[in-house]
């Protein structure tokens, strides 16, 4: 699986998976504070990802959008335009300047992905050791390890302010850091169903698993 559609499937299921339990701690409670009723948002990203020796830090950002149950949009803007769409049946990764796009069924991303916890959350605290980590940079800190056998990220910590997830650092299992900061929050809009249904632009290679397209015989 693309890991930058790794990270947001993570993204979408941590920043709504809040509801499974009581809170039990600082952190704990700002993520259910944030996830209580909350069936959309809509808000910017700022991501850097650097190896596991702190080197070769590359930055991007974009905007991104999320739907309650299955659906999500996460549009890189800088320094490059990418765009990975989940629709509820599939996930859609476009890149503009390969005229590329690959699509998965969407089952099959979340086969081993904490995203999953949405359509059941008492997932949460079956398939994750969450853990306090106290406050540091004004947040506080709540770490999500998973208790997969072959876990997409070795850890994923999530900062909260007063107002919300305001941060989502993961490790992944070669040790590369990604660190993704999120802005101007909207909750509870009514995004139009087009923000999740991805039609691939004229020429455009695509590759991976189609729907299933069906024809009606013409009529006489």
């Amino acid at each position: 699986m693309n890991r930058l559609a790794a990270i947001f499937l993570a993204t979408l299921a941590l920043s709504l998976a809040g509801l499974a339990h009581a809170a039990t701690g600082p952190a704990r409670q700002r993520l259910d504070a944030f996830a209580t009723g909350l069936h959309s948002l809509k808000g910017n990203f700022t991501q850097t990802l650097a190896d596991a020796s702190g080197q070769g830090a590359k930055s991007s950002s974009g905007t991104l959008a999320l739907q309650a149950p299955r659906e999500f949009r996460w549009d890189t803007l800088k320094p490059y335009k990418q765009t990975i769409v989940a629709d509820g049946s599939r996930v859609w990764l476009y890149d503009p300047e390969l005229e590329q796009v690959t699509v998965r069924k969407q089952s099959t991303e979340e086969a081993h992905s904490p995203l999953t916890v949405i359509t059941d959350l008492k997932q949460l605290d079956r398939d994750f050791t969450v853990a306090e980590q106290g406050e540091r940079d004004g947040l506080a800190w709540l770490r999500l390890t998973s208790k997969a056998k072959d876990p997409q990220f070795g850890y994923a910590d999530l900062g909260f302010d007063a107002k919300g997830l305001r941060r989502m650092v993961f490790q992944d299992q070669l040790g590369a850091i990604t660190d993704i900061r999120f802005s101007d929050w909207q909750r509870n809009l009514d995004l139009p169903a087009s923000t999740f249904n991805f039609v691939p632009p004229p020429g455009a290679d695509v590759i991976g698993d189609l729907p299933v397209m069906t024809t009606q015989p013409l009529k006489d």
